[in-house]
């Protein structure tokens, strides 16, 4: 099916040799948006609407307002996959958001938390391959798992351990000014054995390390399960966040699908961010909660209510 066909599935609107579409529902369609804030697709979020390559998915998303984009899997594609994604993004002037670095040591494992410099070194290599991956992309943020927590050892050690590592990790990002953002992740649903969960771990870590080049990704679906009281939070930690990620919960849909405020934590990032002078990403780490082209109409109409704040 090709893409425009695609589309009259997803809203209604006359295929071709079909009766002629009402013009409100092709104009539905094909809404570019406005957004106050740079929300961030990933690729099968509109594949179902937009063809069957990386570029078709990015100019479709362009053609829909979205100005940024994030790609976790960037350093596993193919040369060509990435030299695609690079070029198509900078034709369209999009943002590059997150790609993740980290998990040659294994993700999973016990790797920042203890000292062991074999792991440690894998992790520095996989720095310097994000490094690398940066520069073909134009990226400036990489998402560092800093893996899982040891069972044998005090934490506060184990925190010592991570800092340190860390610091490494920085000195050689600092000339680049790039930015590794680390991630917190929920125990309860998702991730129980991770040692980084909290925000208030993250922004001491950070401020700990002090350096531009580590600060920390507030992915609110994590942080509303481990902690809640997410603006709270969000203001607390604010001068050590460097990237957010939206999902609504549960389920991890598109806003609008579950119990989190988003209009209103979206304003306050907006308008903080303003007064400030920054800019940040908020990339749309979730699925969509329906399937098909309808769900693709689904998560633009969910950040298109999201983003309807009022601006103070």
């Amino acid at each position: 099916m090709n893409r425009r066909n695609l589309l009259a599935s997803a809203t209604g609107i006359a295929a071709v040799g079909a009766a002629a579409p009402s013009s409100s529902a092709q104009d539905a369609a094909m809404t570019k948006h406005q957004f106050k804030l740079k929300y961030a697709p990933h690729f099968k979020t509109f594949a179902d609407v937009a063809g069957g390559s990386l570029s078709d998915e990015l100019k479709y998303a362009h053609d829909r307002g979205f100005t940024a984009w994030e790609d976790n899997r960037f350093l596993l594609r193919t040369p060509e996959e990435q030299k695609e994604i690079a070029e198509t993004m900078e034709k369209l002037g999009m943002s590059m958001g997150v790609f993740v670095v980290t998990g040659s040591a294994g993700a999973t494992e016990p790797t920042f938390t203890v000292q062991n410099e074999d792991a440690w070194n894998l992790v520095l290599d996989d720095i310097r391959k994000g490094i690398e991956g940066a520069r073909r992309c134009n990226a400036t943020w990489m998402t560092v798992v800093p893996g899982a927590y040891d069972l044998k050892l005090d934490w506060n050690y184990q925190t010592a351990n991570c800092i340190e590592l860390l610091k490494r990790c920085s000195e050689l990002l600092e000339p680049h000014g790039l930015v590794m953002v680390l991630e917190p992740l929920n125990q309860h649903a998702n991730h129980p054995t991770m040692f980084l969960r909290e925000s208030p771990q993250a922004y001491q870590i950070c401020k700990a390390v002090d350096s531009p080049a580590c600060k920390f990704l507030f992915d609110i679906y994590h942080q509303q399960i481990t902690e809640g009281n997410l603006i709270p939070n969000i203001e607390k930690s604010w001068s050590e966040i460097g990237y957010f990620q939206a999902g609504d919960n549960p389920g991890r849909k598109e806003p609008g699908t579950g119990e989190i405020n988003y209009r209103n934590i979206f304003k306050y990032i907006h308008d903080r961010q303003t007064k400030e002078g920054l800019d940040f990403i908020i990339g749309m780490e979730h699925g969509n909660s329906i399937k098909g082209p309808e769900g693709c109409e689904a998560v633009i109409r969910a950040y298109v209510d999201a983003d309807n704040f009022a601006v103070s």
